[in-house]
């Protein structure tokens, strides 16, 4: 007769198997496939050092992509962030259609990154674009809005925070009804405003919910990649891509196998320190109830 705790550590092996077979031996393979010139479809490649991580400091294009990533990254945290938690402030007030609010703001998260990129796309086309046709309505000239690198980054960047301030928001909303309602009375009685009750309150209890929310907004937004390819391609040229996407044009249309896994490994390293420094960070600043 087998124990429970057998039982229990026989039910994880599928798990792990799972974890071997399609993260640990795709993370081990890339690391070797940085060392080598493979083009990714043949049987030849050779041996070649360090040499792909050493083609990343002549590369042009990598500057304005880490650049672009770190935008991506950032940008969407502090938009979801603050936007979501505006929403959670709201919606944590006796409204009779706070239901309908939170499914609405929710609903982006459900489609895919995908065809949300496509979907914005739409409107920020030059040709038929909805935006453009309102400016047609004032007079106004068309604007090719993705064609400015700059300006179609801070695009994808709002698009990537439509979509998912949802999430931020639910995680707030369930902060916000996990403290409890006495130390708003106390507050009330002492003559404290809302800012005050705010400051004191709700933002140093709401540390864990914002913990979450930054980390998984950081690592959402540095390996970007579905909304870009939709939006601009990375374009024109490398002047709105990130990470992710100049890595897969490095394998699919460079043919460069070996420089796209040293940039996914350079990727996975940068992600891993920002995220786990961040995490160790805000944790310090959390507080017990």
């Amino acid at each position: 007769m087998l124990s429970s705790s057998t039982i229990l550590n026989v039910m994880y092996i599928p798990a792990l198997i799972f974890f071997a077979v399609f993260i640990f031996y795709p993370f081990i393979e890339g690391i070797r496939i940085s060392f080598t010139n493979w083009d990714g479809y043949s049987q030849q490649y050779s041996y070649v050092g360090f040499e792909k991580y050493w083609a990343m400091l002549s590369d042009k294009n990598i500057g304005t992509t880490i650049i672009n990533t770190i935008i991506f990254g950032f940008g969407s945290t502090i938009l979801q962030n603050v936007l979501g938690l505006a929403y959670a402030l709201f919606l944590d007030q006796q409204l009779r259609a706070k239901g309908f609010v939170r499914t609405i703001v929710y609903l982006p998260v459900i489609i895919s990154s995908l065809i949300m990129g496509y979907i914005w796309y739409f409107f920020f086309q030059f040709d038929g674009g909805a935006v453009n046709d309102i400016l047609a309505l004032f007079g106004a000239q068309p604007v090719d809005w993705l064609a400015s690198g700059p300006r179609a980054v801070w695009i994808i960047t709002f698009v990537n925070t439509f979509q998912f301030m949802g999430v931020a928001m639910t995680i707030f909303v369930a902060g916000l009804q996990s403290i409890p309602k006495d130390y708003y009375e106390a507050a009330s009685i002492d003559g404290a405003n809302w800012w005050s009750k705010f400051k004191n309150i709700t933002l140093p209890l709401l540390m864990p919910a914002i913990t979450v929310n930054v980390v998984l907004n950081i690592i959402g937004g540095l390996k970007l990649f579905d909304v870009i390819v939709a939006m601009t391609n990375g374009g024109p040229g490398y002047a709105s891509s990130s990470l992710s996407t100049m890595m897969y044009n490095l394998y699919f249309a460079r043919q460069d196998a070996g420089y796209a896994a040293a940039l996914g490994n350079v990727m996975f390293l940068f992600i891993a320190i920002v995220s786990i420094t961040s995490l160790i960070l805000l944790k310090r600043k959390e507080v017990k109830l």
